[in-house]
Formats: C-alpha cells, sequence, structure tokens
C-alpha cells in the first residue's frame, strides 16, 4: 500500500482563521492556552495542506473550508471534503513547531514526529517491554537516546494506528526490525543505528501474536521520524505543496 508524508512549520500556517471550517473554528475557540491553539492550527494546516495535495485539489478550490479534520468518535482526525466523509486515512503528529500529516488510501495508518532527546532509566523501565530494554546493551552509549526516541515514536504510532493513544500500556506493543519483507522492502533485525541518515528504514511493532503493524522509521535534522499501517505500507512518499495556491 503507497502512503503519502507531508510536513509543514509554524511559519507555513496563514496568520488568520479564514481557512478553518465554522466548526473548527469554534473547536479552536475551545483551547484556553496560546501553545495549544497554536499546535492544534499547525496540525489542522499540515493535515488540509496534505489531503489537497493528494486529491489535487490545489488547482481548484484551496485548503480552506471545503476540507475539514474533524474528531471521530474514537478521537482520531477524520477527513471530510465539501461536507462529505472523503474515504481517506490520515495520522498527524506535532513537535517543536513542525508537524507532519500521512494520508493513506486505505486500512489504519498511524505517525508520529519525536526530537531526540535523552530519557531516564525510570522512563525505559516504565514504558519499555523487557526485550526493548534489551536493545540499548547492545549499542553505544552514543546511540541509546536516539533509539530510545525511535522506540518511544514507533509505539506512538502503533497506539494511534490502533485508535487508542497513550490509554493503552504502552508495554503491550513491541518494537523490533523484523518484518521487512512485509513492508515491501529487504532488511532484517540488526543495529538500529545502522541505518542511513535521512533514509527510510523498516520496522515493526507487535500488539499481539495475530496482531502486527509494519512501517518505516527515519533519522534526519535532530527528529525520528515514524509511521505505521496495516495492510503493510511501502516506503512513505512525500507529498508535494503549491504554497501559491493555499
Amino acid at each position: 500500500m503507497d502512503i503519502y508524508w507531508l510536513e509543514q512549520t509554524t511559519a507555513d500556517v496563514p496568520a488568520d482563521n479564514d481557512w478553518l471550517s465554522s466548526a473548527e473554528q469554534v473547536r479552536l475557540r475551545q483551547f484556553r492556552v496560546a501553545k495549544r491553539q497554536a499546535d492544534w492550527r499547525l496540525g489542522r494546516w499540515t493535515a488540509k495542506c496534505a489531503v489537497s495535495a493528494y486529491l489535487g485539489l490545489w488547482g481548484s478550490a484551496p485548503p480552506r473550508r471545503t476540507i475539514e479534520i474533524l474528531p471521530a468518535t474514537t478521537g482520531a482526525p477524520q477527513v471530510m471534503v465539501r461536507n462529505a466523509r472523503a474515504g481517506l486515512h490520515i495520522s498527524l503528529t506535532h513537535r517543536d513547531g513542525t508537524a507532519a500529516c500521512v494520508v493513506a488510501p486505505a486500512g489504519v495508518v498511524g505517525c508520529d514526529l519525536e526530537a531526540i532527546e535523552s530519557r531516564s532509566a525510570a522512563f525505559l523501565a516504565d514504558y519499555f517491554a523487557t526485550e526493548e530494554q534489551g536493545m540499548f546493551e547492545v549499542e553505544s552509549p552514543l546511540d541509546r537516546d536516539a533509539i530510545a526516541t525511535l522506540l518511544w515514536s514507533a509505539k506512538e504510532s502503533a497506539l494511534k494506528a490502533l485508535s487508542t493513544g497513550l490509554r493503552l500500556d504502552t508495554r503491550s506493543v513491541v518494537v523490533n526490525r523484523r518484518g521487512a519483507g512485509k513492508a515491501g522492502q529487504a532488511g532484517a533485525q540488526g543495529s538500529w543505528s545502522s541505518a542511513a541518515e535521512n533514509g527510510w528504514s523498516p520496522l515493526e511493532v507487535r500488539h499481539s501474536d495475530d496482531q502486527v503493524f509494519y512501517g518505516w522509521w527515519q533519522r534526519s535534522g535532530g527528529f525520528i521520524r515514524t509511521v505505521v499501517a496495516d495492510p503493510p505500507p511501502l516506503r512513505p512518499r512525500t507529498l508535494c505543496v503549491t504554497l501559491a495556491a493555499a
């Protein structure tokens, strides 16, 4: 299955709110904290840009009120185009003024964007499964922060695909490098740090013996990016945005 990735930054978001629908503007006013408002606007703008680029709407209606990103009953974002379900599946994430949206034509999808940072031993013990904690013993100390960030990000992606978020115990989803063939590319279990900088490398996240999400991860610009999907996705394709049409 093809999946599509788009990123935007706070600087890309228009100063006004004319691109938000009436329902979205009502939702925006419910946030009382300025940072929460800014993050929400960035996520909605990124999603509208991604959907517009995927559907080829830039030459007609701009990504304003014709596209709505509304919460489903699970809280996951759903896409409406001209008041009708678009039949697309998206996932949103944001961190430090950058947001990403993944678009999939079918199935379920989850994505996450995390800044590489140090995590305490207590954090690792509380949120990582036993087999995941063992991964840190075979990596160099310089890579451990990146690996911890990668594992955490992949868990976040899987929990979004499950539509549970952090309501589910993070130790119930276990990350490794197997299953690369299911994701459409060659690869095998081994050192996380062996992947090329800026490239997408395969991973899998197991929730149970019969529920496995296959996906991809990338390390670039101080961030870890992860995405998982079912059915198994091919390597993410980058969407192009024509900002002049926005």
